[in-house]
């Protein structure tokens, strides 16, 4: 029976017409902006980030849900002139694009409201049924997205069944993961779990983002003053738990002193407290087993020879902002993801070296280079082994409009509404013999 409605369901949402679908997506972000503040508390109290970081989430959640509803009238084909072959004399043929069926998505704990909805917003421009599962710590924020979401499909006469949300632990998600009736996984979360899904969702799609240790290329060249800001606030942001946060800051060694002393002055100015504080950028990790993997990494990192230049303790459940200089190959703070407010910066002889450093991780996700010479910026691009190079910004810089996703082991497959649509849908050739 749960079959039957699965395959009845499916066939009910891809037949939804094109202005439903752009009308049910536009109207949950007209919903969402209306209950944004409300929103906004919800997240500082569920995940802990500091309130900057939760409105900055809500708003951007609201601009995806309508850049998803300006995509829904550009799902589609093409012709294709056949009779470029010999084979196809005398016939006409065009592709056009469909939905690939059931849609899981898995969000991660950090941004738990805007990852839900770079899952479910274009899974419904796409004419896919979706399900998604929250992380255990944080459903409440996705919870109320769907409840949003699906007063709009009942509004536009659509099933609201369309969307649905199931919590739960590793069970829950490999059952889903793995259900036969699922057609594609959109998983956001560590590079361990990731793999596992890929292995066990085979023969479903997935798409994977997954973590990274984000680097920030700073040459000779560069603005220093504009760096150091940008290593601060790109690397302590959500209390430095984001994917795409500095991790790395690899320096020409011309100026990696005076660029680690701009960025030792800026550290103490940076407000460590009570998430609910408007002045507040660090805050609690999401629990107490987090902020003690972050410590311990840090600690072993010094004792392979790293040097602690600031912070390297914490504040109640905080860790405070900490840099340390000279992190060896090897050591987790360096090779993996930290997930909490640790820069670790490194000198190296030119942007060669840079580039290479940058390239020997396994991981793949953004990078950024702070340079004056367009010419080097653009080696960067080319060079870069990541999915994506920003130049003179934070390489935590997303535009949700925009291709986003990694190599390596950071992932596969793009996120942004057109192009997780792409993800998607399904080409369908059509060939007609005259």
């Amino acid at each position: 029976r749960a079959a039957g409605h699965a395959a009845g369901l499916r066939r009910q949402v891809a037949k939804l017409p094109t202005r439903v679908r752009r009308r049910v997506l536009a109207g949950t972000g007209a919903a969402l902006a209306e209950v944004a503040g409300g929103m906004e508390d919800l997240l500082v109290l569920e995940t802990g980030k500091p309130r900057a970081d939760c409105r900055t989430e809500v708003l951007r959640a609201v601009a995806t849900w309508e850049a998803a509803a300006d995509e829904v009238s550009r799902v589609h084909g093409e012709t294709v002139p056949l009779d470029g072959l010999p084979s196809g004399d005398g016939m006409t043929g065009f592709w056009t694009r469909r939905p690939i069926g059931v849609v899981v998505g898995v969000a991660g704990f950090n941004y738990p409201m805007m990852l839900a909805t770079h899952k479910i917003a274009p899974a419904l421009a796409a004419g896919c049924p979706v399900i998604v599962k929250p992380a255990p710590a944080t459903p409440l924020a996705t919870l109320w997205l769907v409840a949003l979401v699906r007063e709009q499909l009942a509004a536009a006469g659509a099933p609201p069944g369309a969307v649905q949300s199931v919590t739960g632990g590793t069970e829950v998600g490999r059952t889903l993961t793995t259900h036969p009736e699922v057609a594609a996984v959109s998983f956001t979360g560590s590079a361990e779990i990731g793999h596992r899904i890929a292995r066990e969702a085979a023969p479903r799609k997935v798409v994977l983002e997954l973590g990274s240790n984000a680097a920030l290329v700073v040459a000779a060249d560069a603005d220093l003053d504009a760096a150091a800001d940008a290593v601060v606030r790109g690397g302590l942001y959500a209390s430095g738990q984001a994917c795409i946060s500095v991790q790395r800051v690899i320096a020409v060694e011309e100026v990696a002193e005076a660029l680690e002393r701009r960025i030792a002055e800026r550290l103490p100015d940076v407000v460590v407290g009570d998430p609910r504080e408007e002045p507040t950028r660090v805050a609690p990790l999401i629990d107490e087993a987090a902020t003690e993997r972050v410590l311990s990494w840090v600690g072993e990192a010094r004792a392979a020879g790293a040097r602690l230049v600031y912070g390297g303790g914490r504040r109640g459940r905080s860790v405070v902002p900490t840099l340390l200089a000279e992190v060896p190959d090897g050591q987790p703070a360096w090779d993996e993801e930290i997930f909490g407010p640790v820069i670790c910066l490194r000198s190296v002889p030119d942007l060669a070296a840079a580039y290479a450093t940058v390239n020997a991780s396994r991981y793949g996700l953004h990078a950024a280079v702070f340079t004056r010479d367009l010419g080097a910026a653009l080696t960067a691009v080319e060079e870069l082994e990541t999915g994506g190079v920003v130049v003179n910004d934070v390489p935590g810089y997303r535009c949700d409009i925009a291709p986003y996703g990694g190599v390596k082991d950071s992932g596969i497959g793009r996120e942004g509404p057109r192009f997780a649509i792409e993800e998607l849908t399904v080409t369908r050739m059509a060939v007609f013999r005259r």
